[in-house]
């Protein structure tokens, strides 16, 4: 049976993306050629659910924001390859691309590598939120591969709620009420995105055991005498809930979809998300991390 590709692509108009575009365009041609592959292409703007089912592989062009802008879609049985289209190996003004694999030069190896099931598997968790409005209805919010916020829509005024999470051997339980600029949740993997830059975690450590589990959490208590260790910061496993006392407040995942709540939903943070099973060639992506982990 032959395999089914998508390829989806940030569609730009540069000329070095669309190298990128002609190259993997090409490579892709001559597998349909000799292995007879079904490949779509569609623009990351135009991208829906329904596209990713039954896929046997996903192929995401672009950089890491194009790859966490459609990975939501993207269930727990469908491998994604990101290949960076503008690597910054090869310009200081390209992109970083922590998540993709690939890029135009070694595309057409790593794909066959991929369609052969020789490449490396990276199975890797997401935070999941689910609101329960309070009419009682349950809403999931896209799973986040990097970080989930939660604050109030007016960014300018404080995002008010009850915090709770029960003991997980290392932080104790708490309950209390907050007035804070909002709540940041990041995976292990996902830290250098943005919540390095907020939470100052700078030579800590962390259990290889717990990456897969655990996630951190960092709240920016107005009152900087009322921030408490657990409160204001948590590598934890246990999920965190959270009630609204805000007119309206939003969750957002990945820096993407927004999914709004009003006064009196609570919303529960975990690491129950679908996890994604993202493809790399040359090194897992926990090894990019490796002086984060302990010995």
């Amino acid at each position: 049976m032959s395999a089914d590709i998508l390829v989806v692509f940030k569609k730009n108009f540069e000329p070095v993306h669309d190298r990128a575009m002609d190259q993997i365009q090409s490579d892709l041609e001559q597998l349909v050629e000799e292995r007879g592959i079904r490949v779509e292409f569609t623009a990351r703007e135009k991208v829906r659910h329904s596209d990713f089912i039954g896929r046997d592989l996903v192929i995401v062009l672009g950089g890491d924001g194009t790859l966490t802008s459609i990975a939501h879609n993207v269930g727990s049985d469908t491998p994604v390859m990101g290949v960076n289209s503008h690597p910054r190996e090869s310009d200081p003004k390209g992109s970083f691309g922590f998540f993709m694999g690939s890029d135009p030069e070694n595309f057409a190896q790593d794909v066959a590598m991929a369609l052969d099931g020789k490449a490396i598997d990276n199975d890797l968790p997401r935070l999941q939120a689910e609101i329960v409005t309070t009419s009682g209805n349950r809403i999931k919010c896209d799973p986040a591969l990097n970080d989930l916020l939660i604050s109030n829509t007016h960014q300018y005024q404080p995002s008010y709620y009850r915090l709770q999470r029960d003991a997980d051997g290392m932080n104790p339980d708490i309950d209390v009420v907050q007035h804070s600029s909002g709540c940041l949740f990041s995976t292990f993997v996902g830290q250098g995105a943005w919540f390095r830059n907020i939470c100052d975690i700078e030579g800590r450590k962390f259990p290889r055991d717990q990456i897969d589990c655990n996630y951190l959490y960092v709240s920016r208590e107005l009152d900087a005498e009322a921030r408490k260790p657990g409160e204001y910061m948590a590598w934890t496993s246990e999920p965190t809930v959270i009630t609204s006392d805000m007119h309206r407040g939003y969750v957002v995942s990945d820096g993407w979809d927004e999914t709004h709540f009003i006064r009196g939903a609570t919303i529960t943070i975990s690491m129950d998300g679908p996890r994604l099973h993202l493809l790399t060639f040359r090194e897992p992506i926990v090894e990019k991390l490796a002086h984060w982990l302990e010995d």
